[in-house]
């Protein structure tokens, strides 16, 4: 499968002699020494690790001496120390991606790709680079994390109040790991996550596919025998079997109840429960609230650079919502819904705060249409929508950004409107206060 070659300008290193499928197992082997983490500095790894090579065969020892130290030794611990700091590395891939099989206890490398015959064999162990790619990079594991934080909260009570929202939120965690490149090691736990929404609303279904994802990615990552991967091999099989199904039934499916006869968009439609829901036709023209950019962040998928600071829009969406209440303070407040029943405000910062509007067009069981909107985080309030552009319902080609009308509407229509607008030139983008 491979073998140990000189590499131009880097030495010795382990060239693959035929081509290797993705997923395949390279190396399992344990390890020599094993440190925790947590004690990576200090008193108790030097003991850790004096303890351990003191408890190694001569050939072990001879092997473990012969390895690189970039770290000043004084003494014997001191030396050994220094060894591991300099050759211990940290789990992560890039051609190869490493991880400990606890059901084995040896250290896997897979690879993450196909690797073609004499290509190199690599793995990733570098800090981040100070690039576009790596910064671009760094903005989609901020936006994993912070969907991270709107999954987990409310725990168990917020996936049976608003399991729908749950899932979209996975949704997009996934888009992003995809955004990041194959085989990302966060997808497998991101399709169990999805995979115990479903099954705590019933839906063994929907649970069965994305548990059956989850162990595709897990197999890749750690191979067919790692933990993840026994894991969700049978949860695919009995979804019942999780301690949290039939928390709720509102999902109520039973495993096989699998459509057939889809494309792929429409499967994809059916699985993450109507990303094209309502008649709409389509959820990236329609995007439901946390489908929207946040205004402080270029998303990639909603934003072109045309500039250093300057983007425009790369294509067009229109954001819908019925109005179900209001009010006019120091400036209009509307309480609407989108197209996945989520509770939004919206308020206006427009220059006459939202009495650019005749009372007459502001009304409960009204539809708001907004081009190109935007997440804000209020100080004040829950996250809505703040809305400056000037306003003209009399435009019917959507030209500008702001309509309302008496629902229902004709999507079909709208979706020929929106598709003939004209993109609108760069523009800075910022936050606001």
């Amino acid at each position: 499968m491979y073998a140990l070659q000189e590499v131009p300008g880097k030495g010795g290193g382990l060239v693959a002699t035929r081509k290797i499928p993705m997923g395949t197992r390279i190396l399992s082997e344990e390890p020599v020494i094993r440190v925790p983490g947590a004690a990576f500095n200090g008193q108790t790894l030097l003991k850790s690790v004096r303890r351990q090579t003191n408890a190694l065969t001569p050939d072990q020892r001879r092997a473990f001496l012969s390895m690189h130290n970039i770290h000043h030794a004084d003494d014997t611990a001191s030396r050994y120390l220094g060894i591991v700091r300099t050759n211990t590395l940290p789990l992560g891939g890039d051609v190869g991606e490493r991880s400990w099989n606890e059901n084995i206890k040896q250290h896997t490398v897979h690879a993450l790709r196909d690797i073609e015959k004499s290509k190199e064999i690599t793995i990733y162990y570098l800090g981040v680079l100070n690039n576009h790619e790596s910064r671009e990079s760094d903005r989609r594991l901020d936006e994993i994390f912070k969907l991270d934080v709107l999954i987990s909260r409310d725990g168990l009570l917020g996936i049976l109040s608003a399991p729908l929202h749950k899932l979209r939120y996975v949704d997009q965690q996934i888009r992003l790991y995809n955004e990041q490149g194959p085989d990302d090691n966060g997808l497998p736990r991101a399709f169990f996550d999805a995979a115990q929404i479903a099954i705590t609303n019933g839906d063994q279904a929907k649970a069965r596919i994305f548990a059956e994802r989850a162990a595709v990615g897990s197999i890749v990552l750690g191979g067919d025998d790692s933990p993840s991967t026994l894991q969700y091999r049978a949860l695919s099989r009995d979804p019942s079997e999780h301690e949290l199904y039939g928390m709720s039934m509102k999902w109520k499916t039973a495993v096989d109840e699998v459509p057939q006869g889809l494309d792929p968009k429409e499967f994809e439609d059916w699985l993450w429960r109507g990303r094209s829901q309502n008649g709409l036709d389509s959820r990236t023209t329609f995007p439901g609230f946390i489908d929207l950019p946040d205004e402080n962040d270029v998303s990639s998928g909603f934003y072109a650079s045309s500039g250093e600071s300057n983007y425009r829009p790369r294509r067009h969406w229109l954001f819908l919502a019925e109005i179900v209440d209001f009010a006019a303070l120091l400036r209009l407040q509307v309480d609407i819904k989108d197209v996945d029943g989520m509770a939004v405000p919206l308020f206006f910062y427009t220059d006459g705060c939202g009495s650019e509007l005749a009372p007459s067009q502001v009304q409960k069981g009204h539809t708001i249409a907004i081009l190109y909107a935007q997440r804000h985080a209020f100080k004040f309030s829950e996250p809505g929508i703040r809305h400056e552009e000037p306003t003209n319902i009399k435009d019917n080609k959507f030209r500008l950004r702001f309509l309302t009308q008496r629902v229902p509407t004709d999507i079909s229509a709208i979706a020929k409107q929106v598709a003939s607008i004209e993109r609108p030139g760069p523009k800075i983008l910022g936050g606001n206060e």
